[in-house]
């Protein structure tokens, strides 16, 4: 199953592409869609939305897995990130992918097996489970990946079924 996990913001989004064939997993992709800072912000998000059709397009994903907002101060900058989150969701429906949504908390549990792990704890685990030589950077692709890997893990402990 190929998972496309995403991380949500509207300046760095982060996306990571796994395979999981039975207990197997593989990292397909990771990296970052930077907006242009100079952009007005509806440009940024269109941006944003062609990007995520091209993942989508280029890597086929059988599920697409993308993390919750948790609480900002700054309710300007989370408005914003809710917003580029919309637009994810929005490009991902109107692709016909199956779409799956993680708080923080339900991630660092799947990967660490405690909710409140920390960035550190959370990263090493990355790169134990998918085999890689070093830390995904930046932390924006690796929050990502930490969305495939969730999602990978609860679906092979729900029989393949999941939670939409």
């Amino acid at each position: 199953m190929i998972i496309l996990g995403i991380d949500p913001g509207y300046g760095i989004l982060g996306f990571g592409v796994i395979d999981k064939r039975g207990s197997s997993l593989r990292t397909i992709a990771y990296g970052v869609i930077e907006t242009p800072k100079v952009s007005r912000f509806p440009v940024r998000l269109k941006y944003i939305g062609e990007k995520i059709s091209e993942l989508i397009d280029k890597y086929r994903p059988e599920a697409v897995s993308v993390e919750e907002l948790f609480f900002q101060n700054n309710a300007k900058t989370a408005i914003m990130v809710a917003e580029a989150r919309g637009v994810v969701l929005y490009v991902t429906e109107n692709a016909g992918v199956p779409l799956y949504e993680y708080t923080p908390m339900q991630i660092k549990q799947a990967i660490t097996g405690y909710g409140r792990a920390d960035k550190q704890q959370m990263q090493n685990m990355i790169k134990l489970l998918l085999g890689l030589d070093k830390i995904p950077k930046p932390d924006d692709a690796a929050d990502a990946l930490a969305a495939a890997l969730t999602h990978a893990q609860t679906n092979s402990a729900m029989g393949n079924f999941g939670v939409r």
